[in-house]
């Protein structure tokens, strides 16, 4: 699989999901609404926290997630630039692990449980069963890796298998995760509280589901996809990786 970059990816989505008759491609229908909470959504965040309640380490989660910067920005609808065979979080190669691998593919994982391909979600699931069902991508030295370094390295040669990979973008990103979101047991972030007297207040997440902001950790149930979010920070997370409580719950 081939590193992309933030801007190369932007610029091919917007151009490949106008593309007519390549089932390979987002279409505008696979984007989230915009508005929606998969469109407000952390990815970055989300994926963090899914791969911390797998069971690995936050340093080797921070190494798995600074590798899916560098291919996708964590972009389910991301697309290789200049028309490469790469799709979604991890660049997964169209005509081979991506739709076509008989050890396991996107298309057909997603197709055998009524998924969508191009969700977050899915792919996240579809990592973990690569790494943990399939076998044979490196999750036993990820679970050796003590260093950040190790865990970037591992999951860069192991899983991704790229060309020019660019290790260095992924140890920032890495380190970035690591720092942003690997200090607390709920990914830190500003909830509020009191520190020397001044009061910061928590963010409010826009629901479209709901048509309005909604306090901090209040979870909501999408109407445009039926899963789960939680407001964190201003923005939206999966709730089934975020193990702070709601203090409000909204199902359709």
């Amino acid at each position: 699989m081939k590193f992309t970059t933030s801007l190369w990816l932007a610029i091919a989505v917007a151009t490949s999901a106008c593309v007519v008759g390549d089932e390979t491609l987002p279409t505008p229908e696979d984007l989230p609404p915009e508005g929606s909470e998969a469109a407000l959504t952390n990815a970055q965040r989300t994926a963090f926290n899914f791969f911390v309640s797998k069971g690995l380490t936050r340093t080797q989660s921070a190494g798995v997630v600074g590798n899916l910067m560098q291919e996708s920005s964590v972009r389910p609808t991301a697309t290789e630039y200049g028309g490469g065979p790469g799709r979604g979080i991890a660049q997964w190669s169209v005509g081979g692990r991506w739709n076509t691998d008989r050890a396991g593919n996107v298309v057909a994982f997603a197709a055998a449980r009524g998924l969508d391909r191009w969700a977050l979600s899915t792919q996240l699931d579809f990592i973990w069963h690569e790494l943990s069902v399939v076998g044979g991508y490196g999750l036993a030295e990820l679970r050796a890796s003590t260093s950040l370094s190790g865990a970037v390295t591992v999951f860069q040669n192991k899983y991704e298998r790229c060309g020019a990979c660019a290790q260095g973008k992924r140890m920032t990103y890495a380190q970035e995760t690591l720092t942003a979101y690997g200090n607390t047991p709920t990914g830190g972030g500003n909830t509020g509280g009191t520190g020397g007297g001044t009061t910061t207040p928590a963010l409010t997440c826009y629901s479209g589901t709901l048509a309005q902001d909604v306090p901090a950790n209040t979870c909501v149930q999408s109407v445009y996809d039926d899963l789960w979010y939680q407001c964190v920070d201003g923005q939206w997370i999966d709730r089934w990786s975020y193990p702070e409580a709601c203090v409000s719950e909204h199902p359709l």
